[in-house]
């Protein structure tokens, strides 16, 4: 399944901006206990200072992760459920 992450750094995320990467190295660390695998990753200009694209077996696996990530207290996060181009063409078909 495959879910975007909206991240926002929270103050102590800000503050310690420059480990960022470094954050984003144990995130993915984080998400194989879990099976779920940060695909892509990007820093954003606006709203949101990161979006992410992540792999998740199910929803309850990335649940446990963005739990898990919030509890370190350097991001928020939102989430959208994404379909896969097949999924959604799927989805469509059967309307």
């Amino acid at each position: 399944m495959k879910y975007i992450a909206l991240i926002n750094w929270t103050d102590q995320g800000v503050q310690a901006a420059k480990d960022s990467p470094k954050r984003l190295d144990r995130a993915r660390d984080m998400g194989h206990a879990y099976g779920v695998s940060v695909e892509q990753a990007f820093m954003t200009m606006g709203d949101v200072d990161m979006v992410c694209i992540v792999d998740a077996p199910d929803d309850a696996a990335f649940a446990r992760f963005g739990l898990k990530l919030a509890g370190t207290g350097a991001v928020r996060t939102r989430t959208l459920k994404a379909f896969t181009e097949d999924e959604y063409r799927s989805l469509m078909n059967s309307l």
